[in-house]
């Protein structure tokens, strides 16, 4: 089966749809639900819900990736960004699952984009290590070797300065400074080097609603691997979730 539905939950907005993951297409209408205020583990899993009656239910043996803005491991949610606190250390796939009534490929938001693009955009095609960042109210990041995920990268927690890379060089840090185009890539600057410095990548993309503003800060970076933008948008999540569901 090439038919899958991927979920993609975010501190603002819950969306989901189905997908053909052999084209990385939305098979029929795509739906969005806003994150309950509280971004507690039993409100949320009722939106979920909700949102996937809104689509007509799972249909049977249709795989499941549902992800998440969090590190995961093990089906555990280690973290929590713009959610509550109580998600973390909780066994959060175990939870979906019982909700939903089937098994599903639990995966950090981020990790489900770098995917995407991989798959079905920007980095479709491109071998050795592909590199996305998203820059948002942190900094998102996944690392994909020859299409393999290599999980829970976090890179927007580097130190540099003596102090984590989002809290710099994130799109809200620009927004909360009042930086200009040009300030802010000189801190994006600093990251970016860093990041080459590590892991020499054959390719960065950079994704976040600012991706779409990408020519009035890409062209001020000078660095080794090309850097363009992502392409899929609000997309990448649940077509990053749907494409590791069938793979799983």
């Amino acid at each position: 089966m090439t038919h899958a539905l991927g979920i993609d939950i975010g501190g603002t907005g819950i969306k989901g749809a189905i997908v053909d993951t052999a084209t990385g297409e939305l098979v029929g209408d795509r739906k969005k639900i806003a994150t309950p205020a509280s971004g507690k583990p039993d409100e949320i899993v009722d939106v979920v819900v909700n949102l996937i009656g809104q689509l007509g239910g799972i249909p049977k043996d249709m795989p499941v990736g549902v992800c998440f803005p969090a590190v995961v491991r093990n089906g555990t949610t280690m973290s929590a960004a713009n959610i509550a606190d109580e998600w973390i250390g909780l066994e959060a796939e175990k939870l979906f699952e019982k909700a939903l009534g089937c098994d599903i490929h639990f995966v950090n938001d981020a990790d489900a984009a770098g995917v995407a693009e991989v798959r079905y955009g920007a980095a479709k095609g491109v071998r050795g290590l592909v590199l996305l960042t998203t820059l948002g109210t942190g900094i998102g990041s996944a690392l994909i070797y020859n299409g393999v995920l290599v999980p829970n990268s976090e890179l927007g927690h580097l130190l540099i300065g003596g102090r984590e890379a989002e809290k710099g060089a994130s799109f809200a840090a620009k927004e909360r400074r009042r930086l200009s185009w040009s300030a802010w890539a000189k801190r994006l600057q600093r990251f970016y080097s860093h990041l080459e410095r590590l892991f020499s990548p054959d390719l960065i993309l950079v994704g976040g609603g600012v991706s779409k503003s990408h020519d009035k800060f890409l062209p001020l970076l000078n660095l080794n691997a090309p850097i363009i933008p992502a392409e899929l948008r609000n997309n990448a999540g649940i077509l990053g979730a749907a494409a590791l569901a069938v793979k799983e």
